[in-house]
């Protein structure tokens, strides 16, 4: 291992001035796919991707495994002699926040789009249905040890400038992990009303468990994770040359059928693990890939949130 550590006193800046024409055409044509496919899921009572248990008591309907218990319709329930619930209208007005990851482990992908590409799909599907529902909404964006804040506001156009800076961040390359934690951190110190947060990253070790807790005791959480089908599975291809782009960091590794066996199931184990503290943490779970169609994926968490309207397993590529 030959191991370059991070430049600490380096800091990234991000770019400044109007948006490039590519980059404006390019968050266009995500916008219009965004909302066109997504219509004939979202109608009605301001559904979007984390809409909130809502204040304003709604339609009753029948319970369903997995309703939340407290929201048992007792009159209605007693009427018909079967189980009802009451839907809560979603609560407008809101703060959303995203938090998304945009380190130098985020440019990697080996199929059809890297995982910064799918962080900006995803960002951009919650950033639109937030401004559909009149909500605000900030960010906060990470490369490397840095961070971006941008305060909430409301509109498409605010939108579209958050994800104008996830588009373009700056490089990070060697400056060290992520500091996916600090965040979250940031969220929970700024935010002061009740809301939700949107934490998109691929979510590397393990630093970032108790920043969320914390953050979930006021904000209704969903954390989008994203992976490449390499990162799973590795084919036994000889030696391989294996960087770490966040440290700089270098391995060389003779990848046999052993080696690809082990790694495979170190992978599976990791992300059981992150499964579960992401649960133990209360958020909400949307895993994506970067070999698939991510907004379809997202949409049946969507169906699941309009079925239930409470916590969903995870939603999976």
């Amino acid at each position: 291992m030959i191991p370059q550590p991070p430049a600490a006193d380096v800091r990234v800046t991000w770019p400044s001035g109007p948006t490039s024409a590519h980059v404006a055409e390019m968050l266009r044509t995500l916008e219009l796919n965004i909302l066109r496919r997504l219509d004939g899921i979202l109608h009605g009572n301001y559904q979007g991707l984390t809409p909130g248990h809502g204040s304003e008591p709604g339609e009753s309907r029948i319970y369903q495994p997995g309703d939340d218990v407290r929201r048992i319709d007792w009159s209605v329930t007693a009427r018909t002699q079967q189980t009802h619930v009451r839907e809560q209208i979603a609560d407008r007005d809101l703060e959303g926040w995203l938090v998304v990851d945009t380190s130098a482990s985020m440019n990697f992908g080996t199929i059809k789009d890297e995982k910064a590409s799918v962080a900006l799909a995803a960002a951009a599907c919650v950033g639109f249905l937030t401004a559909r529902n009149q909500n605000k909404l900030g960010a906060v964006v990470v490369a490397g040890p840095q961070l971006k804040v941008i305060p909430p506001r409301g509109g498409r156009v605010h939108v579209r400038a958050i994800l104008a800076a996830l588009a373009s961040p700056p490089p990070s390359e060697g400056l060290g992990r992520a500091d996916l934690a600090g965040a979250i951190d940031r969220v929970g110190a700024i935010s002061k009303r009740r809301g939700f947060a949107a934490v998109i990253s691929d979510f590397a070790g393990t630093a970032w468990v108790d920043s969320l807790r914390r953050l979930s005791m006021r904000h209704e959480l969903l954390a989008v994770t994203i992976d490449d089908p390499r990162e799973l599975d590795v084919p036994p291809i000889g030696l391989v040359d294996m960087v770490d782009p966040a440290t700089g960091a270098r391995h060389e590794v003779h990848i046999t059928a052993a080696v690809q066996r082990r790694f495979a199931e170190a992978s599976a184990a990791w992300r059981a693990e992150r499964t579960s503290a992401l649960r133990r943490a209360g958020a909400d779970q949307i895993e994506l890939m970067t070999d698939s169609d991510w907004l379809t994926v997202i949409a049946k968490h969507l169906q699941h949130r309009r079925r239930h309207g409470s916590r969903v397993p995870p939603v999976r590529a």
